[in-house]
């Protein structure tokens, strides 16, 4: 858990999002409840952390992550987002 938050931070996924409560993005938390059961999430959210984007949950824009943050970094925050604890 430490190692994805500390990765989070550095990567600057908190300026925006936070685990528990909706920021200026989704909360974490919300995006993996969303996407709980679906196959195809993770490849999802890969791309969509990669290229950015608007229109998801009606909030502000995603900035492209790439290149920015590594790939093999992206796939680790996504795996992490979507290993969160789910209601």
């Amino acid at each position: 858990m430490e190692a994805g938050k500390a990765l989070a931070k550095q990567s600057g996924c908190l300026a925006c999002h936070n685990i528990e409560q909706k920021r200026v993005g989704p909360s974490w938390n919300d995006v993996g409840k969303k996407y709980k059961g679906d196959a195809g999430a993770r490849d999802n959210l890969i791309k969509w952390v990669h290229a950015g984007g608007t229109g998801r949950w009606q909030m502000g824009t995603m900035p492209a992550y790439s290149p920015r943050v590594p790939d093999a970094d992206i796939e680790k925050l996504v795996d992490f987002m979507l290993s969160l604890p789910k209601e």
